[in-house]
């Protein structure tokens, strides 16, 4: 098997189950706003983008004024805020355990996110993730300035701890975002899991090179 050295790890629906409150959230923000559209238009179109990124795509899609995104983002990270105060979070199963395997075989293990900080700090608050016990950094969409599908956050990943050679590198992630931000990256391996956002359906198109049920499953590849 390759020999992996940095694993880059999506967050929501990847390693964290917040029962997809971002994207019920996102799907009352932009409602609240007098549009109509579905849960499931919402997951199929914005998972793993940069939300304001996501909002501004969805009003074009649904020919709605791109020029609501902006306030629908702002009501949005307000309301998200409130509801992550009140969320329980959990690992999504066996991905607490995993994360400390990797770490005991001294892979370096990257969470990232097209979350802003805040809010991808105050989920791991929640589970006492521990920088250093349990990951070894954050990388959200504050980091970089360009977000997913394009390879930045990757690329600072790998600058971060010194991995010149992507074929090195491991992202997993629950939407087809993920799996091209990982495949710019020219990534060694790209995993799909079906414990968040998005079918497998759906993950085909991105063909990754294997579509787990979750990100545990990997330790056998690995």
């Amino acid at each position: 098997m390759k020999n992996i050295e940095l694993l880059v790890l999506d967050m929501a629906g990847t390693t964290i189950d917040e029962d997809n409150v971002v994207y019920k959230t996102l799907t009352d923000a932009v409602n609240e706003y007098g549009y109509s559209v579905t849960l499931e238009k919402v997951l199929i179109h914005c998972a793993g983008m940069e939300k304001l990124e996501a909002i501004t795509s969805l009003l074009k899609d649904i020919r709605g004024n791109e020029a609501d995104a902006q306030p629908i983002f702002e009501n949005f990270s307000e309301n998200l805020k409130f509801a992550y105060r009140n969320l329980e979070v959990k690992p999504i199963n066996g991905t607490e355990k995993f994360l400390l395997s990797m770490k005991t075989q001294n892979k370096k293990v990257v969470l990232n996110t097209g979350y802003t900080h805040e809010i991808a700090q105050q989920l791991l608050d929640k589970l006492h993730w521990k920088e250093n016990v349990h990951f070894d950094a954050l990388i959200t969409a504050d980091d970089v300035s360009e977000s997913r599908p394009s390879p930045a956050m990757i690329n600072l990943a790998m600058k971060k701890f010194n991995i010149t050679e992507p074929a090195k590198v491991l992202k997993a992630g629950d939407s087809v975002i993920d799996i091209e931000e990982g495949k710019n990256a020219g990534c060694g391996l790209t995993i799909a899991v079906l414990s968040g956002a998005q079918n497998r359906t759906e993950l085909e198109k991105a063909k990754p090179d294997y579509i787990l049920n979750t990100i545990s499953e990997a330790e056998n590849l690995l």
